[in-house]
């Protein structure tokens, strides 16, 4: 089976690992999300960074709202950590995201590490 996206895949994760062995690990994901904006749009990836997205409830709209930290190619989720691993709880938010964003494919990418994480989400 093809996997979903993956050349758009291969290349926002290629980027990412780029990031990771300039910048290595142990830096806030802050610094991690400059240095991808950077490369999307060197690359002309189209992204948007902190793309807000309401929570419907019923009939109302929630006043919280939630924030992806990356939108690639206008669909995929992409989630910046720079934490011990990725853990379940960063699956399952990433799940909700996509739920919320109407969307399949998410990536999340931890910087922490010696060699950079990445897990694909599939909803």
């Amino acid at each position: 089976m093809e996997l979903y996206r993956k050349e758009e895949y291969y290349k926002i994760v290629g980027i990412c690992m780029e990031v990771h062995r300039i910048l290595g690990g142990g830096l806030l994901e802050i610094v991690y999300k400059d240095a991808l904006e950077y490369e999307f749009k060197k690359h002309n990836i189209p992204y948007k960074r902190e793309k807000e997205y309401d929570i419907q409830y019923k009939e109302i709209v929630l006043a919280h709202k939630f924030y992806a930290d990356f939108v690639v190619y206008d669909e995929i989720i992409l989630e910046v950590k720079a934490s011990k691993e990725i853990v379940d709880d960063y699956i399952a938010k990433t799940i909700n995201y996509l739920k919320l964003a109407d969307s399949d494919l998410g990536i999340i990418v931890n910087f922490n590490k010696k060699t950079l994480q990445h897990k694909r989400v599939i909803h």
